[in-house]
């Protein structure tokens, strides 16, 4: 009785909020002469506070119209917008500003959307070893990690020098699938120098003073370190729930002027990489038996970082100055 009287009281909240929320918004646009998409636009920096903020409130709206403008392919943003604004009366030609602010605010909405698909569609491919294009990426990858250091076969133990597990990668990536070997090449081949130390720091331990072969001599406990290529895939892995549980919304609102692209998700790996490297180094765990910790650690602080509107997690890829004046 108690739990059916509690769900009773939840559900009358639920409607008389509902019902409040309305005539609210209601009396402000009489007060005011303004929708809340105009007094959001006009009184929200552009960036993900306001599109975040018309992004509820387009999926809040009771009109079928507005809810699924958020879903329209990019082509047909432009016609949305005409239609949003003779939905709410809105003339154009009054408000010109508020056409363009609305067009990136879409913009970006739509090109999250897309871009979760495009990623899904990568991850969900499996590398084919059949495949010429996944092998050239796979052999640029070591390229790039070991350029003084020529592949002798397709097949070896060479791989374990960057981090796979074994004689031949293609088995490494099954949880991820072509998206693991995408962020690992873009890492490798656009930054390449921090990607080269942070392997470098992943085979020694932290504190030896000692050179690579005086090091395997003794035979020092190598658990300090990490598989470089493992551990990518498993901050693409991160990186991914990140991006499909909306939280990356704020870093890519603020980065992307328009829609983001695949670039700006591995722009993202880049830099939840070179973090995540630090971030173990700062934890000092006991072996690698603490990676799961120090991974759960590393992802709640980052998912805390994205809370923060104003956030952008990698300020070197600010967006553009044009979106100053949307």
């Amino acid at each position: 009785a108690s739990s059916f009287a509690r769900m009773f009281v939840q559900v009358c909240l639920y409607f008389y909020c509902k019902c409040l929320w309305r005539c609210l918004k209601f009396v402000v646009r009489k007060l005011t002469g303004q929708c809340e998409l105009q007094r959001i636009c006009y009184n929200t920096k552009p960036g993900a506070a306001r599109t975040m903020k018309i992004e509820a409130s387009l999926k809040g709206s009771k009109s079928k119209r507005l809810q699924t403008s958020v879903n329209v392919h990019p082509d047909a943003i432009e016609k949305t917008i005409d239609d949003i604004m003779e939905l709410k009366r809105i003339n154009p030609d009054i408000n010109p500003q508020l056409g363009v602010s609305l067009q990136a605010c879409l913009l970006q909405i739509v090109g999250y959307r897309n871009l979760i698909a495009e990623v899904e569609k990568l991850r969900r491919e499996p590398y084919d070893s059949e495949n010429p294009q996944h092998e050239e990426m796979l052999l640029k990858l070591w390229k790039c990690l070991k350029p003084n250091s020529p592949l002798k076969a397709r097949i070896s133990k060479q791989w374990c020098e960057i981090g796979f597990q074994g004689d031949d990668p293609k088995t490494d990536f099954r949880g991820m699938g072509l998206l693991g070997l995408y962020n690992l090449v873009y890492f490798a081949e656009w930054d390449t120098e921090i990607a080269q130390q942070v392997l470098s720091d992943s085979l020694h331990p932290k504190y030896s003073q000692l050179s690579k072969a005086e090091w395997e001599k003794k035979k020092f406990d190598k658990a300090i370190g990490y598989s470089f290529a493992i551990v990518g895939i498993n901050i693409t892995d991160l990186a991914y729930n990140l991006l499909v549980s909306g939280a990356l919304k704020t870093h890519f609102y603020n980065v992307a002027p328009e829609a983001p692209t695949l670039t700006h998700f591995q722009q993202t790996f880049c830099y939840l990489m070179h973090e995540f490297h630090k971030f173990w180094i700062d934890e000092d765990p006991l072996d690698i038996m603490e990676f799961n910790r120090v991974r759960e650690k590393f992802y709640k602080r980052i998912l805390k970082q994205l809370q923060n509107p104003e956030m952008a997690l990698c300020p070197h890829f600010a967006a553009s100055e044009s979106l100053i004046n949307m």
